[in-house]
């Protein structure tokens, strides 16, 4: 599968725009609102693996995933994002493929949790929980509204 027109992919943890990808996830998601500046770049300094997308002609960046895992057997997807004005392009395949396909875990067990994009993921072989899955919710008491 090669890459869509224009984009790069990069595992470089140094190259991702912070700023831009904080603005992005607290303003165009439902999943980051609850985080502060702070979580968020915890988040990211502890992170197992990150990958961004980025425009070929001028590095800005238009796509990111993070995943953190024991290094082992297992790891977590988070933060899974496109830049509305670049989706549909197969971006969020590129992004996944870099993570999970062509990392370091790529016979891990992964796991995450969204409320969308599961005809994405079930491309890379994810599927419902059965019932051997549990969890345990967060407390929050730092929402934001």
């Amino acid at each position: 599968m090669s890459n869509p027109d224009g984009v790069e992919f990069s595992a470089d943890g140094a190259r991702v725009d912070r700023d831009w990808l904080w603005n992005e996830l607290v303003a165009q998601t439902y999943w980051a609102k609850y985080r502060t500046r702070a979580m968020f770049d915890r988040q990211l300094d502890h992170a197992w693996r990150v990958v961004g997308a980025y425009r070929a002609d001028d590095g800005a960046m238009i796509g990111f995933c993070r995943a953190f895992s024991d290094g082992a057997a297992m790891a977590y997807l988070a933060d899974v994002y496109v830049a509305r004005s670049e989706r549909g392009r197969e971006i969020g395949k590129g992004l996944l493929r870099a993570m999970i396909d062509e990392g370091p875990g790529r016979d891990f067990r992964w796991m995450l949790h969204t409320g969308d994009a599961h005809g994405l993921y079930e491309q890379f072989d994810f599927a419902v929980p059965d019932a051997t899955f549990m969890e345990r919710r967060p407390r929050l008491p730092h929402v934001r509204d």
